[in-house]
């Protein structure tokens, strides 16, 4: 698995972020694109050894496009030059919430676990009423020393907190998120082992679970939004 022609594509790609460059450079993409999803094949079979929900995906169907939707964005650049996927039971959607991938050159790729989406109202209602009413066990997660020596919760959030909720309440600040997700750096020089980048991505992973399940819980039964 070559790691590192992941990089060396998408930060030729950030250099030359044009459609006549993308297009004349298809070999480089496939190729990069290729390694990408052996790396997310192997990936997903080490989470699967700790969370077998995961299995039974093609690698293709947990990826997202390189291609930006520009229609409402003030940077017009047509491509976004990261590698990136969702291995959750039911794929890249982002309820139920899993584990995150993206790569990008530049020492931005990281790791990450939740719920990034702040958009669906119903899925911030139910998470909130699951923190408000289970609070305990959501310290016990969050606080527990090895989740704090890797990570914080992250999520937009509101000034106050929201109507129908004590201010006083033990997790008011969480109470004022939007959404509530994780995120481990990831260095460039990370990926140039990749049985060893796969051997601590596995452990970050492992040690969200936790985190992903308290919210899973707490989505049981959101439907995603119909178009």
């Amino acid at each position: 698995m070559n790691t590192q022609s992941m990089l060396d594509y998408l930060a030729d790609l950030s250099a030359n972020n044009d459609r006549e460059w993308y297009h004349a450079h298809k070999a480089e993409n496939k190729a990069a694109n290729a390694q990408f999803e052996e790396l997310i094949q192997a990936l997903m079979c080490r989470i699967g050894e700790f969370d077998s929900s995961v299995l039974g995906h093609l690698p293709k169907e947990l990826t997202f496009k390189l291609v930006r939707d520009t229609r409402f964005s003030h940077d017009k650049s047509p491509y976004n030059p990261a590698f990136r996927a969702h291995i959750s039971s039911m794929g890249k959607l982002p309820v139920p919430v899993g584990y995150y991938i993206m790569v990008k050159p530049g020492d931005q790729s990281f790791l990450g676990g939740g719920l990034f989406a702040d958009m669906f109202k119903d899925a911030t209602a139910m998470v909130r009423d699951y923190i408000a009413q289970n609070g305990e066990e959501w310290e016990q997660i969050v606080y527990a020393p090895d989740f704090r020596e890797h990570f914080s919760v992250q999520g937009t959030a509101l000034k106050n907190v929201p109507a129908g909720y004590a201010k006083e309440h033990p997790q008011a600040e969480f109470l004022k998120f939007k959404s509530w997700y994780l995120e481990y750096p990831i260095k460039d020089a990370g990926f140039v082992d990749a049985e060893a980048f796969l051997a601590k991505a596995a452990e970050l992973f492992r040690l969200m679970k936790p985190f992903n399940d308290y919210l899973n819980k707490a989505l049981a039964g959101f439907q995603m939004p119909t178009r």
